[in-house]
Protein backbone atom coordinates (compact mmCIF):
# COMPACT_ATOMS: atom_id res chain seq x y z
CA UNK A 1 0.00 0.00 0.00
CA UNK A 2 1.30 3.50 -0.90
CA UNK A 3 1.40 6.34 1.43
CA UNK A 4 0.08 9.43 0.34
CA UNK A 5 0.14 12.75 1.75
CA UNK A 6 -3.19 13.32 3.54
CA UNK A 7 -1.65 10.04 5.58
CA UNK A 8 1.69 12.20 6.41
CA UNK A 9 -0.17 14.16 9.42
CA UNK A 10 -1.36 11.04 11.14
CA UNK A 11 2.49 9.28 10.65
CA UNK A 12 4.20 11.79 11.44
CA UNK A 13 1.93 12.15 14.77
CA UNK A 14 3.26 11.40 18.42
CA UNK A 15 0.54 8.62 19.52
CA UNK A 16 0.42 8.14 23.06
CA UNK A 17 -0.61 4.80 24.51
CA UNK A 18 -4.13 4.86 24.28
CA UNK A 19 -4.78 2.01 27.00
CA UNK A 20 -3.37 -1.14 29.73
CA UNK A 21 -3.49 -2.99 26.14
CA UNK A 22 -1.62 -0.40 24.06
CA UNK A 23 1.52 -0.87 26.51
CA UNK A 24 1.24 -4.02 27.19
CA UNK A 25 1.54 -4.95 23.43
CA UNK A 26 4.95 -2.58 22.86
CA UNK A 27 6.32 -4.40 26.09
CA UNK A 28 5.90 -8.22 24.73
CA UNK A 29 7.30 -6.43 21.41
CA UNK A 30 10.31 -4.89 23.27
CA UNK A 31 11.38 -7.88 25.40
CA UNK A 32 10.83 -10.39 22.22
CA UNK A 33 13.54 -7.79 20.27
CA UNK A 34 15.53 -7.80 23.20
CA UNK A 35 15.79 -11.66 23.60
CA UNK A 36 16.10 -12.20 19.94
CA UNK A 37 18.99 -9.40 19.88
CA UNK A 38 21.18 -11.28 22.78
CA UNK A 39 20.19 -14.64 20.70
CA UNK A 40 22.43 -12.84 17.88
CA UNK A 41 25.25 -10.98 20.21
CA UNK A 42 25.44 -14.33 21.71
CA UNK A 43 25.73 -16.59 18.09
CA UNK A 44 27.58 -14.39 15.57
CA UNK A 45 31.11 -12.84 15.58
CA UNK A 46 31.14 -9.11 15.94
CA UNK A 47 31.30 -7.93 12.43
CA UNK A 48 29.11 -5.70 10.20
CA UNK A 49 26.48 -8.69 10.15
CA UNK A 50 26.23 -8.76 13.60
CA UNK A 51 25.40 -5.07 13.73
CA UNK A 52 23.32 -4.75 10.75
CA UNK A 53 21.56 -7.37 12.41
CA UNK A 54 20.84 -5.67 15.55
CA UNK A 55 20.06 -2.95 13.87
CA UNK A 56 17.29 -4.38 11.59
CA UNK A 57 16.08 -6.36 14.86
CA UNK A 58 15.78 -2.73 16.35
CA UNK A 59 13.80 -1.56 13.18
CA UNK A 60 11.53 -4.13 13.03
CA UNK A 61 10.80 -3.01 16.88
CA UNK A 62 10.00 0.52 16.30
CA UNK A 63 8.09 -0.81 12.92
CA UNK A 64 6.17 -2.98 14.81
CA UNK A 65 5.55 0.16 17.12
CA UNK A 66 4.11 1.93 14.60
CA UNK A 67 1.76 -0.41 13.43
CA UNK A 68 0.36 -0.42 17.24
CA UNK A 69 0.42 3.65 17.62
CA UNK A 70 -1.21 3.99 13.75
CA UNK A 71 -3.96 1.04 14.33
CA UNK A 72 -2.79 -0.65 11.54
CA UNK A 73 -3.71 2.86 9.21
CA UNK A 74 -0.22 2.35 7.02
Amino acid sequence: MAIESHQLEEIFTYHQPTGTEDVEQYQRIRVAAREFAQVILDNTPVCGDQQAALRHVRVAMMTANAAIALGGTV
